[in-house]
């Protein structure tokens, strides 16, 4: 379980939009504050335990081991010897808790360095005093303060409670170490977890456990909108183990509390037992239209007409295309996706009065409180959430809907409940990753460089609007490389909920413009690799430097090089065995992948290895950690552009569990060599980067070694039979 520490205890601290870091007491906050609470994230306590707060959600990426490694480095503490603990949610004293975007580091390296010198610079400060020493004389290591001149050494507990008295310091001139005085950031260093996990004793969302808590089942309409027209409740209470079973009108907002009937059973097999007898009859759904086979005739028809909305244009592409000396186009294509995490959905409520109390394996934990507070009608400040660790997320827990139900359910059942969905609600409630088709024409000059670049977008939406996540930006890739650049839209009905998939819309993107761009290459009768450095150009930045979505096209062309190095790029590979490779960059990260790939005759396509360059900026902060996160995402991106896709049909979602979107085993996991690169930039995050550069990576491979270019994922390996 998470610990919850009063309010009044902590030293506040905020983050500007600036990137300041502000610490600060108030005189009553000082006369209630723990004795050795140096900040927000630091407390020591007299006999030398130290404690390190971890504010952000952790769902497997390493977060609540690599952050309070940045604290303990500058704080000079014990790493083998202090205890990482979970906060609860509170923005208002933590700022940012989200797990999502990749965010973590790079908006919060700087600040943990902050803190943790701020609390360090406490402790010698309030030593200086005791002693009678200029503070400039005392050095620390492993939680010790040293006084070389006069011999003496002490812990940091033995000042700790004078320490937590004193004013704190303007961050602004708080030192911080040198890099190449780091002692423990950069070192290999196991999660803070580890240990638990594998003895099976870490506290997931899905083990928590109240007093009284009772067990729910929500069985919601199999198209999102409809509502209950009937439901056997008298059979289903009527079983064993249930106590009770009511209809949940939902609300009628897009996204809000969904329809549907909840079973309250003393345990979670009786409560989804009885749910299979409910006999539901719904309403009929504004979103019955939905059809896979129709989208994809929409899609078609589409591609004959211009754009109905123009996304970016500089140049002119129509001139450009006209005097090229080749025209090439290509359709490429993707589904919808599921996030499939392996801890099923589920949360755990309680409802007293107007208090509510919840227990949540959250991404982002701060618009679930106000959508609870909104739906149950209570003051904001009177929903405390509980960051429960996370089974995996990838996204899919960034929207709290589950969050709201078990509020809702927990109210209407007067008692501490807890709701956990099937692997069926978790696939056909899921907020999916859209799906796309792009239409792309290219000219090339006479000495093969693209000189012309159209594409024609079409995705989901309503209104006209790109749905959630489903949107292409002014500003992506090959944007501002290509003079003469064009991408327009088209937007096609769409009511099910959409959502952000890991690396949301470069997941799909990269492996659009990375496959035209091979297929470029090999029109143009060039090597891939060089046409990529050739395309990217000089060292140079695209966009505003100052810009998020900014890049910098020689830290492109440095990884793809390292990667194309450790691969062994263009040595003599068997037949119909091939490498392939493909950059991108995302969420502020540059990573380059080749894979090499062999084809059997009945098509069956064997990844034989992965070799993967990264650059992340400055500082890999914990190597293990990082490696995992390369790794898991190369995994997560090879499994889903060979197996996963979403179909609907009359409004529903066609999948339901993992014999429809399999994954990947153990069996089927390549080796993957890994190298970073650590050019003198701002340190940034590691989640998401390496996502999008595998399925084309894969298809490319796929095309070396077949001659057969794959241009819809998932790849069709019925193809590819010789």
């Amino acid at each position: 379980m998470t610990i919850q520490m009063n309010r009044r205890n902590f030293l506040f601290a905020s983050a500007a939009v600036g990137g300041g870091l502000y610490l600060g007491i108030s005189p009553q906050a000082a006369e209630a504050a723990e004795a050795g609470q140096l900040n927000a994230w630091v407390v020591i306590a007299p006999d030398n335990r130290i404690r390190i707060m971890a504010s952000n959600p952790e769902v497997g990426q390493g977060i609540r081991t690599s952050l309070p490694m940045v604290i303990a480095e500058e704080l000079d503490a014990d790493w083998a010897k202090l205890e990482v603990v979970p906060t609860i949610a509170d923005s208002k004293v933590y700022g940012r808790q989200v797990a999502g975007g990749s965010q973590a580091m790079a908006t919060q390296y700087e600040l943990m360095r902050k803190v943790g010198a701020s609390a360090r610079g406490l402790i010698v400060q309030a030593a200086a005093t005791a002693w009678g020493v200029p503070a400039a004389e005392l050095t620390t290591a492993k939680a010790m303060v040293m006084h070389a001149a006069s011999r003496r050494a002490a812990p940091y507990g033995q000042f700790a409670t004078a320490a937590s008295a004193l004013p704190a310091p303007d961050a602004a001139s708080v030192p911080v170490k040198n890099p190449k005085d780091f002692k423990l950031i950069g070192t290999f260093q196991p999660g803070v977890n580890n240990r638990t996990i594998v003895a099976g004793k870490q506290a997931y969302g899905i083990d928590a456990v109240l007093p009284g808590m009772l067990h729910a089942a929500f069985e919601k309409p199999p198209v999102q909108g409809a509502k209950v027209k009937s439901a056997d409740l008298a059979k289903a209470k009527a079983m064993s183990g249930v106590r009770d079973a009511f209809i949940v009108p939902g609300t009628d907002e897009y996204e809000g509390l969904s329809a549907g009937v909840a079973v309250i059973a003393d345990t979670t097999w009786h409560a989804q037992r009885a749910r299979t007898a409910l006999n539901v009859q719904w309403t009929d759904s504004p979103a019955a239209f939905q059809s896979t086979a129709t989208w994809e005739k929409l899609a078609g028809e589409a591609k004959g007409k211009p754009p109905a909305m123009a996304v970016h244009s500089s140049g002119d592409v129509s001139a450009a295309m006209a005097r090229a000396a080749k025209r090439i186009s290509a359709d490429y294509a993707y589904p919808f996706i599921p996030h499939v995490p392996l801890e099923p959905i589920n949360c755990t409520a309680q409802v007293i009065g107007d208090k509510v109390e919840i227990w949540a394996p959250t991404q982002n934990p701060e618009p679930g409180r106000a959508a609870v507070a909104k739906t149950l009608g209570v003051p904001l400040e009177n929903v405390t959430i509980h960051m429960m660790r996370v089974g995996g997320g990838f996204g899919r827990r960034l929207q709290n809907d589950y969050m709201v139900e078990a509020a809702w359910i927990a109210r209407a059942a007067g008692r501490p409940v807890k709701l956990t969905w099937t692997r069926e609600d978790d696939i056909t409630q899921d907020f999916l990753r859209p799906g796309g088709w792009h239409y792309l024409e290219a000219g090339l000059d006479a000495a093969g460089r693209c000189i012309a670049w159209d594409n024609h977008f079409i995705s989901h939406g309503r209104d006209g609007k790109f749905a959630r996540a489903a949107n292409i930006g002014a500003s992506d890739f090959p944007a501002g490389i290509v003079a003469d650049f064009r991408v327009g839209a088209t937007v096609l009905p769409l009511i099910h909920t959409t959502g952000f998939l890991r690396a949301p819309a470069n997941n799909a993107f990269g492996f659009v413009t990375q496959g035209f761009i091979d297929e470029l290459a090999h029109a143009a009768g060039q090597d891939p690799l060089q046409f990529r450095r050739d395309f990217l150009g000089a060292p140079r930045f695209i966009g505003d430097p100052a810009a998020r979505g900014s890049y910098n096209t020689g830290r492109m062309r440095a990884v793809l090089d390292k990667a194309a190095a450790m691969a062994g790029w263009g040595r003599k590979l068997p037949a119909r065995t091939g490498l392939g490779i493909a950059f991108h960059f995302s969420h502020l990260g540059y990573f380059a992948n080749v894979i090499e790939a062999s084809v059997a005759k009945d098509g069956t396509v064997k990844v034989v290895k992965i070799w993967v360059a990264g650059d992340v900026g400055r500082q890999i902060v914990n190597p293990a950690g990082a490696i995992n996160q390369v790794q898991g995402s190369i995994l997560d991106a090879l499994n889903a552009c060979q197996t996963h896709s979403i179909t609907f049909a009359d409004g529903a979602i066609e999948q339901r569990n993992f014999g429809d979107v399999p994954l990947a085993r153990m069996d089927q996991t390549p080796p993957i060599e890994v190298a970073f690169l650590t050019p003198d930039y701002p340190v940034t995050g590691l989640g998401e980067p390496a996502y999008p550069a595998v399925a084309p990576a894969l298809a490319n491979a796929i095309f070396a070694a077949t001659g057969v270019r794959l241009r819809r994922m998932p790849l069709d390996t019925a193809l590819l039979k010789a």
